[in-house]
């Protein structure tokens, strides 16, 4: 069975691993990567480096995004990215493609498949992001979608709902959760020394624009700086950039800018990669942004998460959430309330045992 996968980011690439290394152990599978939006941007990390060192024996290239993340540049690179697929769907054919998500990029991937009656399974569809446009790119990916494994049970009826059936919609948990019960982090001293991350307490940190705030956005960032100057008074900081999204780079001037003022308690990082992410979040203290990983993730490490404004709202969320307000005033708030919260004892409720083997029995049935 030839298999496809679409990933264009650190971050969807991360959630697949547990069923990339499941599916190459398969020989039933003919397995082929196909790496773009971000994974291409020096800018971002060049993030293909780290899917070429997985060892995969055919990896599709496509380039397509352009170097401005404003709204008109965003279309721009929308519209690149589904003539660049048009002619790869012309010539490629496989049995199933994987997409996961909600981000444009893929998105415009998955529309540009829609003339040649490409197979898709959709990973995470159904959720809620009120705060993001990404709500709009999810349930785009959903429509044309063959098969859906949805996260949490409520996201499978609400994929039913948007679909029109049950049919071929699975409740499988979060695919990235996948194995966590055996998940051992890297060794702290050598995780410190890689990363330069001081061997004292840190909060775990990433912050992405509201796509669905564009004039708010500026202020937004000036606010997280504002907040995180006075949490680093505190504790370290340990940052990771945000992704190619509309007004990303307003984000990146406020790190920068709060780098150079707090230089001694503030660490950038480009791209950890899925499993220095885990450590990472393994020995920090808590998270704070408005990333899903501290939604979906967190609760798995035992972390409580300060999540700030609207960019996850609609997402349920288990017990170990606090959320906030987008303005320092109120971040700071509930940053001292988490700074004193201790370790979450309660569930992960995205969390389902044999995630990826019940996708891998699906398909093998279907």
């Amino acid at each position: 069975m030839k298999i496809a996968v679409l990933t264009s980011s650190r971050a969807d690439y991360g959630i697949y691993l547990p069923l990339l290394n499941e599916i190459k152990k398969d020989h039933f599978f003919d397995l082929e990567i196909i790496a773009f939006g971000t994974h291409l941007s020096s800018k971002h990390g060049y993030t293909l480096d780290d899917i070429e060192k997985d060892g995969y024996d055919t990896i599709h290239k496509i380039t397509s995004l352009i170097d401005d993340d404003s709204e008109k540049g965003i279309a721009i690179s929308y519209g690149n990215t589904v003539l660049e697929f048009s002619n790869f769907w012309s010539t490629q054919k496989f049995d199933l493609v994987f997409c996961l998500g909600d981000r444009f990029e893929m998105s415009a991937a998955v529309q540009a498949s829609i003339p040649f009656g490409v197979k898709l399974a959709h990973i995470h569809g159904g959720e809620t992001t009120l705060g993001a446009t990404d709500n709009i790119y999810r349930h785009q990916i959903t429509l044309v979608s063959k098969i859906h494994f949805t996260s949490t049970k409520g996201y499978k009826f609400r994929v039913a709902e948007l679909v029109e059936s049950d049919k071929n919609v699975f409740d499988v948990g979060a695919l990235s959760l996948s194995n966590i019960e055996e998940f051992t982090p890297i060794n702290k001293k050598e995780f410190f020394s890689r990363f330069k991350i001081k061997d004292a307490p840190y909060c775990l940190i990433t912050f992405h624009p509201e796509t669905n705030a564009f004039g708010e956005n500026k202020d937004y960032a000036i606010e997280m700086r504002k907040a995180l100057e006075f949490a680093s008074t505190k504790i370290n900081l340990v940052i990771t950039m945000p992704n190619a999204d509309n007004m990303g780079s307003v984000y990146r001037e406020q790190l920068y800018l709060l780098k150079e003022t707090m230089r001694d308690q503030v660490l950038l990082i480009e791209n950890f990669g899925k499993e220095n992410y885990f450590s990472a979040m393994y020995y920090a203290g808590f998270l704070l942004g408005n990333t899903s990983s501290g939604i979906i993730e967190a609760a798995s490490f035992n972390k409580y998460v300060v999540n700030v404004g609207d960019r996850q709202k609609g997402r349920v969320q288990s017990s170990n959430i606090i959320d906030s307000k987008f303005n320092a005033v109120e971040i700071i708030k509930v940053f001292n309330k988490c700074l004193k919260s201790g370790i979450y004892k309660g569930e992960n409720i995205y969390f389902q045992a044999n995630s990826v083997k019940k996708i891998i029995q699906i398909i093998n049935k279907l």
